[in-house]
């Protein structure tokens, strides 16, 4: 290809991963700042000290091993029942035909096009009269049902990765006596881990960072780190009143920026994790 092409290749790529990279990098090195360096237009990429204390006030602030767990089951049990229930929706919609199939999938469309905004009233009134209001099942029960956070894009994700299976494999493990569901289980997952692995990881994304849907459906029964994030200043100033705490313990850009960065750390660590089994299966 060239050395000025492959200059040119890495400097682009180079400037989109700064980027994304520099609020990342910001929000880091922000966050341990002390009030002093805060003040000091000097340092604004290295800190004098590495100052802990915004982390140790944040993570007081957010009641973090309480709403952590809490984000954890309100994001990650959804996902996974949602992965699971659409890729056996998006596999009977590739590989089964019946009347009606193109409805169906229109219909599928329809509900990722309409904005949740808009059917939330109706969805609030079928889960009050289900009882399901102010608890965990608001959310597990729709994700059992293919009906979660965004679903129906992870449908039609899975859809699109068993048509293009080649049909010969499942015929030969019929006339090797294989049931639809040994077909599914030992054939049609395999070949989808890929795809499993992205509807995990937007799943839990959409699931975490909704406030809107879930602060609804649960009431406020529990609250999530991105609930307790959004009301970050009023609880930092009713355990640190501002009359009566000194310089270090006053809410700063700094307690804010380390109270976001642990907010998203979670994220960031399972998308680190998972993308090794991302990377290594073709697509």
């Amino acid at each position: 290809r060239g050395l000025l092409f492959n200059v040119i290749l890495y400097l682009l790529l180079i400037a989109i991963g700064f980027v994304y990279l520099y609020p990342l990098l910001f929000m880091l090195v922000s966050s341990m700042k002390s009030p002093t360096d805060l003040l000091n237009p000097m340092g604004q990429w290295i800190p004098s000290e590495l100052y802990t204390g915004n982390y140790e006030k944040a993570y007081r602030v957010l009641d973090y091993p309480r709403t952590f767990g809490n984000s954890v089951l309100i994001s990650v049990i959804p996902s996974i029942l949602q992965a699971v229930v659409t890729s056996l929706v998006g596999y009977g919609l590739a590989r089964y035909n019946f009347r009606g199939k193109r409805l169906v999938l229109l219909l599928i469309l329809a509900t990722f096009i309409i904005p949740a905004q808009n059917t939330v009233i109706p969805q609030l009134l079928a889960y009050r009269d289900l009882k399901l209001l102010g608890s965990i099942w608001a959310l597990i029960f729709p994700a059992l049902f293919g009906q979660g956070y965004r679903s129906a894009i992870f449908i039609l994700i899975f859809y699109q990765t068993f048509v293009s299976l080649p049909k010969v494999l499942e015929e030969a493990a019929r006339l090797d006596g294989a049931s639809d569901w040994t077909i599914f289980y030992k054939i049609a997952v395999p070949a989808a881990v890929p795809s499993y692995i992205i509807a995990i990881i937007f799943s839990t994304v959409w699931y975490w960072n909704e406030t809107y849907l879930t602060s609804i459906f649960l009431e406020g029964g529990i609250q999530s780190l991105p609930m307790q994030l959004s009301r970050f200043v009023q609880a930092y100033e009713s355990l640190y009143p501002a009359g009566v705490v000194n310089i270090f313990d006053r809410l700063n850009e700094a307690v804010k920026l380390a109270g976001t960065f642990l907010n998203i750390l979670p994220l960031l660590i399972m998308y680190f994790v998972l993308q090794k089994w991302w990377d290594s299966n073709p697509r």
